[in-house]
């Protein structure tokens, strides 16, 4: 049963990418992550009161408590920097990097958890790598872009918008910390009922997003989001609440050597609907990476 949570996980976090790709064209994408983990947040506790296990908190170890903060933690990081990369990037770039976190988590696995290491999961590391590497490809710098440009006022850009590669940094520090989360997930989820887990820790996550708002000055622009936008960045929560309530569910009671690499196969998703959606092709090159990529995730689950 926990292998069709694991599926379930994989389909709505394929949405979600879109789904926030189409909530941040002219958003801020901390403040659409803010957000968002409103949606997140009330879906979670929604779903705990359905199960009812709302009684249970009380008897959450500090230990289980711990691991479930920094989970959160860790998430609340990989999402902004997600979020982040994908105002910069493509879809089809940065969902590949993203799901390259498989390679480290399965590292981690093994060295926390304990979790053996096949031939065919090493095989799957190779091919990950090399799937994902062929994926990034270096889009052709415009005429006058080069360096740093300045805007109209004399100043300089940010480098991050302007860099051929600048979502790159954001894409990779989104893998390590969806990694961290994975294994801190792991371990803080199984002391305690999987709804209820993912509730708890969404309230780390919602809490981080707001103090980044905050801290970097952006409060105001919450009431400039377009109500379009809005609406987009909510459904893109709710497609989030329910890949978390699945994702976190087969982390319960399955192996997360496994549930990781079903998990991560929604990048099929996210780059279906980008082309789509947002009209974005795949060259050769990265059509044959996507295909190297989904074997190597094939390969963990032998």
């Amino acid at each position: 049963m926990w292998v069709l949570f694991a599926c379930g996980s994989a389909l709505f976090a394929g949405l979600t990418a879109i789904l926030a790709k189409l909530g941040i064209r002219q958003t801020d994408s901390d403040v659409a992550t803010a957000i968002r983990t409103i949606v997140v947040l009330a879906f979670s506790w929604l779903m705990v009161a359905v199960v009812g296990s709302l009684d249970q908190i009380i008897s959450v170890s500090s230990r289980t408590l711990l691991f479930l903060v920094l989970s959160g933690l860790a998430t609340g990081a990989s999402w902004l920097c997600y979020f982040r990369a994908l105002s910069l990037g493509d879809v089809n770039k940065v969902v590949p990097i993203d799901k390259s976190s498989i390679v480290l988590t399965l590292i981690l696995s093994f060295l926390v958890l304990g979790e053996p290491i096949s031939p065919w999961k090493l095989a799957g590391i190779v091919l990950i790598a090399a799937g994902t590497w062929l994926m990034i490809e270096r889009k052709p710098t415009p005429a006058g872009e080069e360096g740093v440009p300045a805007d109209a006022a004399g100043g300089k850009k940010d480098n991050a918008k302007t860099s051929p590669h600048g979502w790159m940094l954001y894409a990779v520090l989104s893998a390590v910390f969806a990694s961290l989360t994975a294994i801190l997930g792991k371990i803080g989820i199984s002391g305690v009922e999987s709804n209820l887990g993912t509730a708890i820790r969404t309230c780390v996550v919602l809490a981080m997003a707001w103090v980044v708002v905050l801290v970097e000055g952006k409060l105001p622009l919450v009431r400039k989001v377009p109500r379009g936008e809005l609406g987009w960045i909510c459904l893109s929560g709710i497609a989030t609440g329910a890949s978390w309530l699945c994702y976190y569910r087969a982390l319960h009671d399955g192996l997360a050597s496994v549930v990781v690499p079903i998990d991560k196969l929604s990048v099929l998703v996210s780059i279906a609907f980008a082309r789509i959606v947002f009209g974005e092709r795949l060259t050769r090159r990265s059509a044959i990476g996507l295909v190297v990529l989904v074997l190597g995730t094939l390969a963990m689950l032998l």
